[in-house]
């Protein structure tokens, strides 16, 4: 891990309002996997989460009734505002998730809860706003880059989807932007990489960078090294990723327990995350830096580590320069879009 004091590494953002009247805060990070959410307080500029809760998102069909049961159980500390971060798109104050059969509205949620200030934004834009209240302590760096670039950040981050977001800088703040940079093509290199393409092509016939760089996208990878290059899969892998999260047991298998299959299964997913980080910092022009989130990369840190990953990143098109003057991060938090989501609240007129 490289550490330094010179790099503004962090974003800088408009600050918080440092009114002395308390104001609470409903905070929701609504994701395909599990939804957090909490009631937060900010007075004086700072923000403090008082009772936090998590959920298993498939069992609640109505989030909005959800929103409004967290809320009734904390009668003391009815929220003012409320902003919930969300794995989809969010257009016209309503979004479908991408990764679940729901849908959520500001206007139901208004009208379940009596609450009038509220907001639904990208999940991955409330990992951007959440990085404000983050230290670098919260981060693994990957890469230094160059000491005394500013510009540009962006944020790519798998888990249970791929979301990407980035924060234009304006020369003297940063301003987080949403983006579904996840649903664009995967993009073949190798003969193996094509391979891989036809196995996704007859599941999908779309293949987005989302079906390789993702929890299921992992899985994807590992039952094509299994079913069409023939690797062997140990009985006692096999069932506990029946039993568990599969994601997670090949990361395991390949970090702890060197499974082959684990280990290429690995290698592969670590080479495309690469590629698409190179891909985002590319279009974005992020001189700022690169942010790693979702619930992977830190589950990853040594593979992210072992040098591979930044290999893969340079590989780009006469750009290795300003690829390398790029400081690259992991953000280690794993509440920073619950984080991000109630600092947006904050600043909502």
């Amino acid at each position: 891990m490289q550490t330094t004091k010179q790099q503004q590494i962090l974003p800088q953002f408009t600050a918080l309002p440092t009114s002395n009247e308390k104001i609470y805060i409903l905070a929701g990070d609504l994701g395909g996997t599990k939804t957090n959410l909490a009631i937060c307080s900010l007075v004086s500029g700072k923000l403090d989460m008082i009772r936090e809760e998590k959920f298993a998102s498939k069992d609640h069909e109505d989030f909005a009734e959800l929103i409004k049961d967290f809320i009734n159980e904390s009668p003391e500390t009815p929220p003012q505002r409320i902003c919930i971060g969300v794995a989809g798109p969010v257009v016209a104050g309503q979004v479908e998730l991408t990764n679940l059969s729901r849908a959520l509205r500001v206007s139901d949620i208004q009208q379940l809860t009596g609450v009038n200030r509220v907001a639904l934004i990208n999940d991955l834009e409330a990992t951007a706003y959440g990085l404000a209240t983050l230290s670098p302590s919260h981060l693994n760096t990957l890469h230094l880059g160059e000491a005394g670039i500013t510009g540009n950040m962006a944020i790519i981050a798998p888990g249970t989807g791929l979301g990407m977001a980035g924060l234009y800088w304006d020369g003297k703040l940063h301003h987080p932007f949403s983006t579904e940079g996840g649903h664009t093509d995967f993009a073949p290199r190798t003969d193996l990489d094509i391979l891989l393409l036809r196995y996704l092509q007859e599941k999908y016939e779309i293949v987005s960078a989302e079906r390789v760089i993702s929890g299921p996208g992992l899985r994807d990878i590992f039952e094509f090294l299994r079913d069409i290059k023939g690797m062997d899969e140990p009985y006692a892998l096999r069932t506990a990723m029946a039993a568990g999260d599969p994601a997670a047991e090949i990361s395991k298998g390949a970090i702890e327990n060197k499974i082959p299959i684990c280990v290429k299964a690995m290698d592969l997913f670590v080479r495309y995350l690469a590629r698409e980080s190179c891909n985002l910092v590319l279009k974005l022009k992020a001189t700022g830096g690169l942010f790693l989130g979702g619930g992977i990369p830190p589950r990853i840190s040594k593979l992210l580590e072992t040098g591979e990953f930044y290999h893969h990143y340079m590989q780009s098109d006469r750009m290795a320069s300003l690829l390398n003057s790029v400081p690259i991060h992991v953000v280690a938090e794993d509440k920073a879009a619950l984080w991000g989501a109630a600092y947006y609240a904050g600043l909502m007129e």
